[in-house]
């Protein structure tokens, strides 16, 4: 039988008072929990039992705090062969955000209050909405992956579906729209980093501005996958960061990209200077590696920029990579090419990233009050 009793002694401050919550476990094991209000215990005590006709319940003194279920979660991706930068960002998550403020709590005293409480501090201690979406995300993980390994019973961050759908309208509202000039260089601005792009990077600019691909997807791409009779290049890998090549992003990540003639003329000049590497790179470095980012970011868009009058530091672009990429989407969506085939272009997993991303900047229709009053005829004259 399980049962709430209250329970008081006494204390040289006074009488202290507490609920305790008495029950078996599913292994028929006597359990004791203690609450400051009898609601605690109620409360506890209805999800303690449905989880032990269950077989999941986790009595708190053999449960695990959130540090250790993120350490596993951790392990977990390592063993499942996950990204090293993907594994970079866990762990900075796990150490950074996630255990100093709720670290030492044990899964099973994590409830929906609490997560929304950790989520609140999260913003008021001067995290980024967007970083704060991706901690909650990752804390969700960490409870699925203690949920699999039979930890823990329920997920309280995946539990809080409407919440979560309404927190994201709220977070929508601080979201800010690519905006062309200080995120996307203008046409003008674009024309000057091709003008002034010259010598062994030129073709690593023009293919950036006219494909859309992702710096990673440059950084790895082979000759073998550059088609320049046809006019084609398809992505089948990436280098990342550390400059280890791997597989792209998603399934949509491995495309085909038609290439402009400026692309053809630069990579068919760049092909006869291009140093050799083993993998057979387009853009390698002299030794034949992935050439870095941080090589791309000071000797080539800083330098390139501060030439075309764009800023006054050569250490610090206007633009990055990731700028050029939008660029391109950019151009894409002005020459009248469909969302899915924009969506398609850039590797994007689904529309709606898409639509995210690039909504804006589709044209809307140039007569919306000619077809309004076409509407307005055919309904009542």
């Amino acid at each position: 039988m399980a049962s709430v009793r209250k329970r008081t002694w006494d204390t040289p401050g006074g009488q202290k008072t507490a609920w305790v919550a008495d029950y078996t476990d599913q292994n028929g094991k006597r359990r004791l929990r203690t609450f400051r209000t009898r609601k605690e215990a109620d409360e506890f005590l209805v999800g303690a039992r449905h989880e032990i006709r269950q077989g999941v319940h986790t009595p708190a003194s053999q449960s695990i705090t959130v540090t250790d279920a993120g350490d596993l979660w951790v392990m977990q991706g390592e063993n499942d062969g996950l990204e090293r930068a993907t594994l970079l960002q866990y762990r900075g998550h796990l150490k950074y955000h996630i255990t100093p403020l709720i670290g030492s709590i044990k899964l099973s005293d994590l409830s929906p209050a609490l997560v929304q409480t950790f989520r609140n501090n999260l913003i008021k201690t001067g995290r980024s909405r967007v970083m704060v979406r991706k901690i909650m995300t990752s804390l969700g993980s960490i409870l699925g992956n203690a949920m699999a390994a039979g930890r823990i019973a329920r997920n309280v961050v995946r539990e809080q579906t409407s919440g979560a759908r309404r927190q994201s309208r709220l977070e929508n509202r601080h979201d800010t729209r690519l905006q062309v000039g200080v995120d996307i260089p203008t046409k003008d601005e674009i024309r000057a980093i091709l003008a002034h792009a010259q010598g062994r990077w030129r073709p690593l600019i023009v293919a950036a501005v006219f494909t859309g691909l992702r710096a990673s997807e440059l950084r790895g791409l082979r000759w073998n996958d550059v088609d320049l009779d046809r006019a084609e290049l398809t992505v089948r890998q990436r280098a990342d960061q550390w400059g280890t090549i791997g597989a792209p992003k998603s399934s949509a990540g491995k495309r085909g990209v038609p290439l402009a003639p400026i692309v053809v003329n630069a990579l068919r000049e760049w092909r006869l200077a291009c140093p050799k590497s083993n993998g057979d790179l387009v853009f390698p470095n002299q030794k034949g590696n992935p050439t870095s980012l941080s090589t791309i970011h000071t000797r080539v868009l800083g330098p390139l920029q501060k030439a075309a009058g764009m800023t006054e530091h050569a250490d610090r672009p206007k633009y990055g990579m990731h700028s050029l990429r939008h660029a391109a989407a950019s151009l894409f969506i002005e020459q009248g090419f469909s969302p899915k085939r924009v969506q398609v272009l850039m590797g994007h997993s689904a529309i709606q990233m898409t639509f995210d991303t690039y909504g804006h900047l589709f044209p809307a229709p140039e007569d919306d009050q000619a077809a309004m009053r076409q509407l307005q005829a055919r309904l009542i004259g």
